[in-house]
């Protein structure tokens, strides 16, 4: 069960819509508007981001916000209109890290079903240890594995993707792209 709020008025026009099947042959229902006929589909949101590291340490950003407000995260959040997934994961880490990074290549892509939601994490090498974060962040700082406060994380996304990191780092390799279902 996805936890949004349904459409209640058509975007083009205002007019009250209706949840029915659309007479274009669709088998969901939809939010329809009985007046201009508009249909209007309701699709994931995207979730963008980074696991910025320097030698064999994590950047963690700690929560200026809500939900999770004080919690550990790695830089991440909604993509925008207008952006690649890429672009919205460096803007994100720009934002809520300030920090200075390399983008290296696509590591996970997380299916968050239960709230509508696909998060892609990007790699990304720090090429310092300085960093300024934006308002949303507390504080922005880097962890070894062992220093990581794993019961202090925001979100199971963001402990998945640590997770394998630290696997793959192991392992000695980042050859593939790690796909997550989280029901």
């Amino acid at each position: 069960m996805i936890l949004r709020v349904p459409i209640k008025h058509c975007k083009n026009c205002g007019t009250a819509v209706v949840y029915r099947l659309p007479d274009d042959g669709d088998t969901k229902e939809r939010a329809v508007c009985p007046a201009c006929n508009t249909v209007h589909y309701e699709n994931p949101l995207n979730v963008v981001g980074t696991i910025p590291v320097l030698g064999q340490r994590v950047l963690l950003c700690k929560r200026n916000i809500e939900p999770r407000w004080g919690k550990w995260t790695l830089p991440a959040g909604f993509m925008e209109l207008g952006e690649t997934t890429e672009q919205g994961a460096a803007r994100e880490t720009d934002e809520e890290a300030g920090a200075e990074y390399e983008m290296e290549g696509l590591f996970a892509v997380m299916s968050v079903v239960r709230v509508g939601q696909v998060h892609l994490f990007y790699r990304a090498r720090l090429l310092s240890d300085r960093f300024d974060p934006g308002h949303e962040t507390i504080e922005a700082r880097l962890f070894t594995e062992e220093e990581i406060p794993w019961e202090e994380i925001a979100f199971r996304t963001v402990r998945e993707a640590l997770q394998r990191y630290f696997d793959d780092r192991r392992r000695g390799s980042f050859d593939r792209v790690h796909t997550v279902t989280i029901e």
